[in-house]
């Protein structure tokens, strides 16, 4: 009797500590060994977040010169930034860029600086309702227009476009909203050409084919699409100067004269001299309700590591930190203020 007893009695122990064990979390762990040099022992990093921060970069058309150096920003953002995740999409630039971050469609975009001053203040292409969702980052280029017209088609200078087909910019495109007003400091008037709204790949193309006779862009210089271009057609480029360029300047104080040196382009081993137009500025704008201490990141590895992005695309060169602030009229955001500040700039 009294060994059935013990029996049960050993059972009951065997059941309680199988429980408690179980309640434990898999037993007690091993004790620590001593930290050396009498310091505490550092607790261990926390885990690396699963997710990530998804943010979309709207650029421009494959063709021009916002969509590859967009792809180099972000691959470099992207090395750069623990928990972020920057994905480009190709876009109508300027104007669409900015109602893309008005609407919280987009998180980052380039855009023009004279075509973020009309959305501020809702003039030109916003129709007289002001688009104010954005905050400025900071220069990243400046922005040279171009415009080419082919050589056999008889477009040699501004005023040899009447008459003939002119790829002026894709609808929402700051080309699209500026070619309009160089057009008119040189007299030509809506009538006076058959314009299309290609985007300039498309119009390249066309050119190559003869069914466009000029088109316009915004781009870095050398322009890949223009070096292509010349491969096949050669082309004379519609220089802007003199009372013309004064006229344009008088109502776009944001223009400056701007001259693309000699041996930019060349044509079967011939190169161009100097070529006189005018630019802008291509500006990094993101929404204004991003967290300061993510924009202070974007804008910090941005001018820091021009290196890494001119690896993949040649106009990172020019993302220079003296030129940050030039030309921009609009808002900036707290998280560039603080980088700016950090510099002695602002």
């Amino acid at each position: 009797m009294k060994k059935r007893q013990m029996s049960l009695l050993l059972a009951l122990v065997l059941v309680v500590s199988l429980m408690l064990a179980g309640c434990g979390g898999g037993g007690a762990s091993e004790p620590a060994p001593a930290p050396e040099n009498g310091e505490e022992t550092p607790a261990p990093a926390p885990a690396a977040s699963a997710g990530s921060q998804e943010l979309l970069f709207a650029t421009g058309g494959t063709a021009g010169t916002y969509y590859p150096l967009g792809g180099a920003i972000a691959a470099m953002w992207n090395d750069n930034i623990d928990n972020v995740n920057v994905t480009i999409q190709p876009s109508g630039a300027s104007v669409e860029n900015l109602r893309l971050l008005n609407t919280r469609d987009a998180d980052i975009v380039m855009a023009m600086n004279n075509i973020a001053e009309d959305a501020w203040l809702g003039q030109g292409s916003f129709d007289g309702t002001a688009v104010q969702g954005f905050r400025a980052v900071g220069v990243i280029y400046p922005e040279i227009i171009q415009g080419v017209g082919l050589v056999e088609s008889g477009v040699l200078t501004m005023n040899d476009q009447i008459g003939k087909t002119v790829a002026g910019g894709p609808p929402g495109s700051g080309t699209a909203a500026t070619t309009p007003h160089i057009f008119e400091a040189y007299g030509i008037g809506e009538g006076d050409m058959t314009v299309v709204n290609d985007t300039f790949g498309d119009a390249v193309d066309k050119m190559k084919d003869g069914h466009v006779d000029a088109a316009w862009n915004v781009l870095g210089a050398p322009a890949s699409a223009i070096v292509d271009l010349l491969t096949v057609r050669e082309v004379a480029f519609l220089e802007i100067t003199g009372d013309e360029l004064e006229a344009l300047q008088d109502s776009f104080p944001l223009i400056a004269p701007w001259v693309i040196p000699a041996g930019t382009y060349s044509y079967r081993g011939t190169d161009y001299p100097d070529i006189h137009t005018i630019a802008l500025q291509a500006v990094l704008y993101v929404r204004d309700d991003m967290d300061e201490e993510t924009v202070y990141n974007l804008v910090k590895y941005m001018y820091e590591e021009t290196d890494a992005i001119t690896r993949s695309h040649q106009t990172g060169s020019q993302i220079l930190l003296e030129n940050a602030l030039n030309g921009i009229t609009t808002e900036f955001h707290p998280g560039a203020v603080r980088y700016y500040e950090e510099q002695g700039m602002m």
